[in-house]
This record gives C-alpha cells, structure tokens and sequence, in this order.
C-alpha cells in the first residue's frame, strides 16, 4: 500500500533535483500529515441502519428513509447488508498560484513560467485571480488501517490523478465551452439573482443541488475553469477547488458515491450537497466547510502572508469530504 507512495516521493524527489533552486522558492510548505492535518470531525454524521451515530450541525446527509437493511446486485451475486453513511476524505484538491507545486508533497517540481497562476506577486493587484489545480487520490482510511475490511471500502493506492497544467479547457474560458455549453443559459442577472438563496442557505449549512450553477457565497459554478473575479485569494482557492470536483463530474472522473448504497454513478450535473472541503494549506482549519459557505465565516487567518509575501500563500490544499452511502454486509 506504501510502496506506490514511496515510489512517487523519489520520483519527484529525484525530478527536483535536477532543477534550479528557483523552483524551490515558490513552493514552500511540510508534507501531508493525514493523522493530524485532517479533521476527523468532518466524516460526522455516522447512521448504521439508519441510527444516528453522531450528529453534527453543517450538512446532514441526504440519507433515505426505509427500511435499514439492504440488497444490492441480482442472482447469483446478491448481497445483502445493513444501510451505512458517512463521509469519506479520500481525495485531495490542490489549488496553486504557483504551476507545478504540491502543497501536498510541500515541493515544487517546476519553476512553473507562463502557467503560473494571476494571485502570483507580480499580479497582486489584479481582480482576476487564477490558479492551477490537482486531483489527488489518498484512500484516508487505508493508509491509517481503519474500516479496510468492511465491505464499504475500496482501498485505492496515492496518486496524483489529475494536473490541470496539461489541460487546455483549464486555462481558457472559451475551450471550456465545450465541457459547459448550459453556461449560456445562466450567465445572465437573473439566474444569478436566484444564487442569492443559494448563499444563505449555504451559510446555515445546507446547499441546494437544483441551483447546480450556483456555489452559494463563492459565486458562479460557471465557466469550468481555473479564473475566478475578485481578489479575495481564499474565497478565489475555494470556488476553483468546488469547480474542480465538477468539472472532474462533468468529465465522468468522479462519480458520486451517495447516491445509491449499492453502487456508485457518474453524476454531469453535479450534487454539490455530496461534497465538503477543509483547508490543511497553507494552514490546517478546523473547520469543514458546506460548498458556498462565506470566508467571513471561516476565512480569517486562512491565508497568511509567509517568507515576505512569496513563501506558500495562495497554494491551497484542501480535503475533499465525499458523502458516501453503502450496504455493509457479505456477498452470498
């Protein structure tokens, strides 16, 4: 399980090497610690059999009612289990003014050049912020050896699964058309007057999937890209981390697990109440974070200014939070 992990850490290890020393200055930060930089509060609420486990106050999962037994596949294979949900921070998001650098790893692979972001220190002053992203997958639970022999689990090895470096639908507005023609309809006053409700709702803790084109506070879902308008650099890292996870939807990458508790589907229309994010860079936050919520809630200190302004600021590594639905039980 750690070999493949091992592997990619000299791999990198041995690519920076033979790099300048300038790449190493835009990337600063420590490695991933998933015992402490993760929230565990943030896989809460737990239901077995559709008794609440443990409660919390920020987006109960949308868990069906019925009966708390299950049954899952057709003869021969059926299985049958009891109704499990909770949420499972098995992903990471990283969303980085400096190209090629992983918050993650805390290293830079590459001095970056004209892929490197707007929030850079020569463009502090625009009001377009633009970051680079990268899609990690880090089967939390495996790699501290919790719940890997229960069924609702599939440990997956660590791999850097997405860069948004090489993707050209990234970095402009109009490539990505082709992954949201529906941008057209909502890029108008009045569907995104209907966000307004979006905002406060995501505010008290619960996002609201039929305004999909909306991510409360955070603005626009749309375009599918990594530019943002305004200044604020924490809200910015935010929105694009929340544009990540759909537009890996939209692609078929990510598939949603709450959906059903006996398989898991693409969702291109994405169900934005499935998913949540913690902070765990440039600072670890203890708070986990509904889609949409506003940072003047959660964002102070979020961002600190480091190494004189051009240290790790503005390269963000969040915990993406999937809920996940699943029938817990033994294959007959």
């Amino acid at each position: 399980m750690w070999r493949k992990y091992l592997y990619l850490i000299i791999a990198l290890a041995i690519i920076s090497a033979s790099l300048p020393t300038k790449s190493y200055a835009v990337c600063k930060g420590k490695f991933f610690n998933p015992i402490t930089d993760i929230d565990w509060w943030g896989i809460f609420p737990v239901k077995i059999g559709g008794i609440t486990i443990f409660k919390t106050k920020i987006d109960a999962p949308s868990v069906p009612g019925g009966s708390p037994i299950c049954i899952c596949g057709k003869p021969p294979n059926i299985k049958f289990g009891i109704k499990v949900s909770f949420w499972d921070p098995a992903r990471l998001v990283e969303t980085v003014k400096d190209a090629w650098c992983f918050p993650t790893l805390g290293m830079s692979v590459s001095s970056g050049g004209f892929l490197n972001g707007s929030a850079s220190a020569k463009d502090r002053n625009s009001n377009e912020v633009f970051a680079q992203s990268h899609y990690i997958w880090m089967d939390i639970f495996a790699l501290v050896g919790l719940f890997i022999d229960y069924s609702c689990f599939s440990p997956l090895d660590f791999d850097i699964a997405y860069i948004t470096e090489v993707d050209p639908t990234w970095n402009s507005d109009i490539t990505a058309f082709l992954l949201n023609p529906e941008a057209l309809l909502f890029g108008n006053p009045i569907a995104q007057l209907v966000c307004s409700a979006d905002s406060v709702s995501s505010n008290m803790g619960i996002t609201v999937d039929p305004l999909f084109w909306c991510m409360g506070s955070w603005g626009s879902a749309y375009p599918l890209t990594g530019h943002w308008s305004g200044r604020d650099k924490t809200t910015a890292n935010a929105a694009i981390a929340a544009r990540m996870i759909y537009k890996l939807s939209r692609e078929g990458l990510l598939w949603d697990g709450a959906v059903s508790y006996c398989y898991k589907f693409p969702t291109p229309i994405w169900m934005k109440s499935h998913y949540r994010l913690q902070e765990a860079r440039p600072l670890r936050s203890p708070w986990v974070l509904p889609l949409g919520r506003s940072d003047l809630i959660w964002g102070a200190g979020a961002n600190p200014p480091i190494s004189g302004g051009h240290g790790a600021e503005d390269n963000f590594l969040w915990i993406l939070f999937k809920e996940r639905l699943c029938c817990m039980g033994i294959g007959l």
